[in-house]
């Protein structure tokens, strides 16, 4: 037989074991060049810039 629970675990311990799961909000930067919200330490997916430099082809 495998390994069972001794006893019920409550509703207050079951919830505060899944306190941490909880969504946190986006963080959202503005791209320099073009004043857009964006995601940190990503390229801008509107002028496909990256600190200063062309990283995404295909962009305005």
């Amino acid at each position: 037989m495998g390994a069972l629970p001794k006893r019920k675990i409550s509703h207050s311990r079951k919830n505060n074991r899944r306190a941490h799961h909880a969504l946190s909000p986006v963080e959202l930067t503005t791209c320099p060049n073009c004043k857009r919200s964006m995601l940190p330490h990503h390229a801008c997916e509107f002028c496909g810039q990256y600190k200063g430099k062309i990283v995404l082809k295909g962009q305005l």
